[in-house]
């Protein structure tokens, strides 16, 4: 063991030799007491917990001045600066329904704000009944942290009692259109195979809310015609890989189940017809798991992690996971490495045991890697010592 932290020791050292003879793109790791560290199979992590207050957090977001926002799903979201909470709220944002996985979910800038100013919110619009609606809106921030031009872009009805299988997470791809996911809603899976549903879907709209004309049932006068693709029971996971136009979907499946995909337009995922999952109280739903004309997922969970928000290791920080993805496992409580080759899901890891509901793995634009949990109410920063 001392051997181990003696080369180890060197090891940072020569680092820090060399960076300070180097002028490098990316700052070189500062040394840190290797006792406070995490060693996976690959890179020896620090846990930085920057804060511990989150009431139930979904999403974040980072701005191009430098602001990071958390939300929560009781309708709120916090202002970070320089990995510090500020103290200050988005003020003037809409009333949700607040019930179970419903609330207010996800958050995203436009790949264009430096210029526009658009921040996006998936939530779930209160209607009277105990009924909700995954609702897409946008909005800008003025200098006071008011939410102003407030515009609602799609509403995703019929409006569902309770709050089972919203989703929802919001992504842009290259050309600027916006995914996002909607969940079954729970009590009525076959709402992931009906086209006139938007439950149990991936959607595809302008980031107006127009919907494109190239959308793959937009000319079924029945579809509902912002849906990209279907038979997805609770999508709460959604990444958009800009090197490679590729969208990826992270779902929960029921007892068993859970799913990574690769989402393609107009593709069915199957969902009731097909799982690798069965009923809660124990009892099949399903007496088979492939079908001609549905798609298999890339990789699957039996027992189930409870698959969440996801991303894929784009930055140089972290050499040894680029291009893999990390998914956050809520029942699990940890993050998931997969390592990917192409499309083509490799080994896997499990890391940072206990952590917490691991409810979002998001990567910032400086290329830092960052987590945020349930239960523990935590906002992590994975820094890579080595």
């Amino acid at each position: 063991m001392k051997k181990s932290l003696n080369l180890f020791l060197l090891a940072v050292t020569a680092l820090l030799l060399f960076s300070c003879s180097q002028k490098e793109e990316i700052e070189a790791p500062k040394p840190i007491d290797p006792t406070f560290a995490t060693q996976t199979e690959k890179h020896l992590i620090k846990i930085d917990t920057l804060f511990t207050e989150l009431e139930s957090p979904w999403g974040m977001t980072w701005l191009s001045d430098g602001k990071m926002l958390v939300t929560e799903r009781k309708g709120e979201i916090l202002i970070f600066e320089n990995d510090q909470f500020t103290g200050q709220k988005v003020q003037g944002l809409p009333e949700v329904h607040e019930v179970n996985q419903a609330g207010l979910l996800d958050v995203a800038a436009h790949p264009n704000y430096e210029e526009n100013g658009w921040i996006y919110i998936a939530y779930a619009k209160p209607f009277p009944d105990n009924k909700g609606a995954l609702t897409i809106m946008r909005f800008k921030l003025d200098e006071n942290n008011q939410a102003v031009n407030r515009e609602e872009l799609i509403v995703a009805l019929p409006e569902w009692e309770g709050g089972r299988h919203f989703g929802s997470r919001i992504v842009f791809d290259n050309d600027g259109y916006l995914y996002f996911s909607n969940g079954d809603k729970g009590n009525k899976p076959e709402n992931a195979q009906d086209l006139t549903s938007p439950h149990g879907k991936i959607h595809r709209i302008h980031d107006d809310g127009r919907i494109p004309s190239d959308n793959p049932f937009v000319n079924d006068p029945n579809a509902f015609a912002s849906i990209w693709s279907y038979g997805n029971r609770n999508p709460q996971g959604l990444y958009y890989d800009k090197v490679n136009n590729r969208l990826w979907e992270t779902e929960h499946g029921p007892m068993g189940g859970d799913e990574l995909n690769l989402i393609e337009k107009g593709k069915n995922y199957g969902w009731p017809v097909i799982t690798y999952g069965i009923n809660y109280n124990g009892t099949p739903i399903t007496d088979i798991t492939e079908k001609e004309g549905m798609e298999q997922p890339v990789t699957y969970y039996v027992p189930s992690i409870a698959t969440c928000g996801m991303t894929i290791v784009t930055s140089d920080r972290y050499p040894a996971w680029k291009g893999d993805i990390l998914i956050g496992a809520l029942a699990k409580m940890h993050i998931n490495r997969v390592d990917m080759e192409g499309t083509e899901a490799l080994s896997q890891e499990i890391m940072f045991q206990d952590l917490g509901r691991v409810r979002q793995v998001s990567e910032s634009p400086d290329g830092y890697l960052y987590a945020i949990t349930e239960g523990t109410g935590l906002l992590v920063k994975l820094l890579p010592v080595q």
